[in-house]
């Protein structure tokens, strides 16, 4: 199992240079079931990651470009009337696929935004009454420009919440920025990236997370960190307990991504930043972004043991 999680790794390390360890959080975050959030410029490599992933997992692919008049009815579907039935048939959107990229996702509306939220949370959706199952598995890659940039609608705090992650991919390192420059567009590798794994070993892996081990003292930890950002003052809004259920599960994954079947206090806190960044609020500025800070503070004030 550990080794053919590592050749994923390595088929998406070779696309995406230089970002190994993003690409080992967004594999967690998949590994975990959750959802991930990708803030970061234009043309830093979001969308290829987002294809990567889909490759290598053998998961069906769909992306949906996201602007200011999508429709709810563009993401989810609609129902069109056939003459020649005399009835209505249901034309599923792209919603329907097993990994979904919404590209640039707060640049839509938040009518728009809000017909991902029982997508993302309960694996379906009701269109005209009806209930309908998304595939399994399902999983949402969102990618979103910073706030700062014109033309951006912020997302709610009910959906961001529905993110089990959010990564900034950040600019390349120089060698791989010029081993990118000699070697061409890793979009360009794409096309040559081969299924890894199938949808039954994919489903087998991810039901081994819940099962990794996690001691009353890592447990203890999560609780500290989670109790933290409800008590102290610095923090606006503090961790729910889907945030801290959040945290633990992807601790446990990626304890075993990393060939584990025990969780340890440093798998609690390389994932806190990417799980606890979005969700939490400084007390100094609530509608701004001060989650990096805080998580800083949580790593260094909060003991481990």
């Amino acid at each position: 199992m550990h080794a053919q999680l590592e050749t994923c790794l390595q088929a998406v390390d070779r696309v995406l240079l230089g970002k190994d360890k993003q690409v080992r959080l967004a594999m967690t975050c998949l590994l975990a079931k959750g959802h991930l959030l990708i803030e970061d410029l234009p043309g830093m490599g979001k969308t290829t990651l987002s294809h990567a992933l889909a490759k290598v997992l053998g998961l069906s692919f769909q992306r949906i470009q996201f602007t200011s008049d999508l429709l709810p009815g563009d993401i989810l579907g609609t129902s069109v009337f056939d003459k020649d039935t005399g009835q209505f048939v249901f034309h599923p959107g792209p919603v329907f696929t097993e990994l979904l990229l919404a590209d640039e996702i707060n640049r839509a509306t938040p009518k728009s935004q809000s017909a991902l939220l029982e997508a993302m949370e309960e694996g379906q959706v009701t269109i005209e009454g009806a209930t309908r199952p998304l595939p399994e598995p399902f999983f949402v890659i969102a990618t979103q420009n910073p706030v700062s940039q014109g033309g951006t609608f912020a997302l709610p705090e009910s959906q961001l919440d529905r993110f089990l992650m959010r990564l900034s991919l950040g600019y390349p390192g120089r060698a791989a920025e010029r081993a990118l420059l000699l070697g061409g567009s890793g979009r360009d590798q794409l096309p040559r990236l081969e299924p890894l794994l199938d949808h039954r070993q994919l489903a087998a892996i991810q039901s081994e997370v819940p099962k990794v081990h996690a001691s009353d003292a890592v447990v203890d930890y999560v609780l500290r960190l989670v109790e933290a950002t409800r008590t102290q003052s610095n923090f606006a809004l503090g961790l729910s307990p889907r945030g801290s259920l959040a945290l633990l599960g992807a601790a446990r994954a990626w304890a075993l991504l990393d060939g584990r079947d025990y969780v340890i206090p440093e798998d609690v806190q390389v994932v806190l930043p990417a799980v606890a960044g979005h969700r939490l609020r400084d007390q100094a500025d609530p509608a701004g972004h001060g989650g990096g800070a805080l998580v800083q503070w949580l790593l260094r004030e909060v003991p481990a043991l």
